[in-house]
């Protein structure tokens, strides 16, 4: 099966030499569960086009730095390529952005919550558990960096992981062809801490030392891989 990336944000200048692009992080963790994926990316800030979302075996949307609520010239054309995916019944990801443009290109709301940033490992209630999270336990622990969030899912979407701080944090779409969450399951402990880091001075200090103290608790990151890559493969079966 081949996975196409849409890379829709950059690593943070300050962090790029150390830190591989945000495709190559999508790939890694997909190759991570052992099983079988193709990947292939289009560059959206760099001016690539998006393709026909019907042609295409499976979708996966990266995290990025801007709002869906900004004005950017990539952005109706995304939301056009959402709807047209999910139409389309194509396989679907998104994560932390992708997660917020799929629910708000599908019906959802989506803004700056006023809690602030979801900074560190935080653990999410699983409250649902489809076909491809059957073994979940009660709890996942990911890190997340966010201030955005799904405040309204899509009537189309179920609620399959939950928080205090993020009420809407997984959503599973009715088709079964479209998967998205909040957290970030690509990331690895030391890109999530170097992002705590980063957000010193724009996030409280303590919001920062609770977030960096987080990475203490063992990451379930391993985990939601597989659930993902589950239901990839599970989706394109059902095309």
């Amino acid at each position: 099966m081949k996975i196409t990336t849409i890379e829709v944000g950059r690593v943070p200048q300050p962090l790029e030499q150390d830190y591989s692009p945000y495709r190559e992080m999508f790939q890694t963790m997909f190759s991570s569960t052992g099983m079988a994926f193709e990947h292939d990316a289009i560059d959206v800030l760099g001016g690539q086009p998006l393709p026909d979302p019907s042609t295409l075996e499976g979708i996966a949307i990266t995290g990025s730095s801007a709002g869906v609520y900004e004005d950017h010239d990539w952005l109706p054309p995304l939301r056009e390529f959402i709807r047209k995916a999910y139409a389309a019944r194509t396989p679907m990801l998104g994560i932390c952005f992708g997660h917020q443009v799929m629910a708000d290109a599908l019906g959802g709301d989506v803004r700056k919550s006023e809690k602030g940033w979801g900074l560190g490992r935080h653990q999410y209630q699983v409250v649902a558990r489809p076909d491809f999270m059957a073994s979940a336990p009660e709890t996942l622990s990911v890190v997340c960096s966010h201030q955005d969030q799904v405040i309204t899912p899509p009537s189309e979407a179920e609620v399959v992981l939950a928080s205090d701080f993020a009420p809407h944090a997984g959503l599973f779409y009715r088709t079964g062809q479209a998967l998205s969450f909040q957290p970030h399951p690509e990331f690895d402990d030391s890109y999530g801490r170097a992002l705590v880091e980063l957000r010193r001075g724009r996030a409280t200090d303590d919001v920062i030392e609770s977030a960096l103290a987080s990475f203490s608790t063992g990451s379930d990151s391993p985990k939601l891989r597989d659930y993902i890559a589950q239901f990839m493969h599970q989706a394109a079966a059902r095309r």
